[in-house]
């Protein structure tokens, strides 16, 4: 084992920055250091979901805050579904097409949760725009859903 590559405790650190491979120009491999939030910030330069995404373009940005939106809108509407018109006698179809619908609702809620850890304050703005209008078009009363509390869903709703 190199000698850089266990300390005194026997756990794995990292090489030293000495120790990184150098471009054919001979220097040193630049480093990004790029500043992660731990707190609420206002802006449209950050980090969504995926790296240099939305950049500092106020088009992007926008876009990045509509991506969310739909995010959490689909949630809510995975959520408050009623895909399955008729349950039929094969409970072991209908049980893999509730796991398939629970698989992708998980999926989209998680990248959800992850945009909002950008702390952006547009972002989790967005994100609680979609959970409350695809609550109000898919879970509430205000367009003549049913109130029964008996009404089945394809999916239970979720946890917090």
């Amino acid at each position: 084992m190199e000698p850089h590559a266990q300390g005194m405790s026997g756990m794995m650190s990292p090489p030293p920055p000495a120790a990184a491979a150098a471009p054919s120009s001979g220097g040193p491999i630049p480093m990004r250091h790029m500043m992660m939030h731990m707190t609420f910030f206002w802006g449209k330069n950050t980090e969504v979901l995926f790296d240099k995404w939305p950049g500092r373009s106020t088009g992007m940005y926008v876009l990045a805050l509509a991506v969310v939106f739909v995010l959490c809108f689909i949630v809510e509407w995975l959520s408050h579904s009623r895909l399955l018109k008729h349950r039929p006698e094969n409970k072991v179809a209908v049980g893999m097409v509730q796991t398939g619908m629970h698989t992708v609702r998980m999926g989209v809620a998680y990248m959800a949760m992850l945009a909002v850890m950008s702390f952006n304050g547009g972002v989790f703005l967005a994100a609680v725009a979609g959970h409350a209008v695809g609550f109000m078009v898919f879970g509430s009363t205000v367009f003549g859903k049913e109130t029964s509390e008996n009404k089945t869903r394809d999916l239970p709703p979720m946890r917090c």
